[in-house]
């Protein structure tokens, strides 16, 4: 394992519903904040950011930025909500990676695949 650990919640994801996330960041050393981002594939959508460590989104971001200074646990633990809108006609895989960024450099990043599908009828 890395500095860095991401965890999704659900990994099979429904238009509109909730996904959860949770950052952990180990890295012993200095770090400005973390990096959320999120690709959908053979897709033009995108994911919305609805809410960063309890505190809601306002504006459409196509990356989320969490400063260190407001994580929790010290800088440690960073949560966010999303969701992805569009009913997809098929399954689409959604990569979400986080990154630990110092004075705009990748320390480390982690990948986290999911599943993105209409819901069945």
């Amino acid at each position: 394992m890395g500095d860095i650990s991401l965890e999704i919640d659900p990994v099979e994801i429904r238009p509109n519903a909730e996904i959860r996330g949770v950052i952990t960041v180990s890295y012993p050393g200095k770090y400005d904040g973390v990096v959320v981002s999120a690709q959908i594939s053979d897709s033009n959508e995108h994911i919305t950011y609805k809410s960063s460590n309890g505190k809601p989104i306002s504006q459409n971001v196509a990356r989320l930025f969490i400063s260190r200074d407001t994580m929790k646990e010290g800088g440690r633990r960073a949560e966010f909500t999303a969701a992805i809108g569009f009913v997809p006609e098929s399954e689409h895989e959604v990569k979400f990676r986080a990154s630990a960024i110092e004075q705009h450099k990748e320390i480390d990043s982690c990948i986290v695949f999911a599943r993105y599908e209409a819901a069945a009828s």
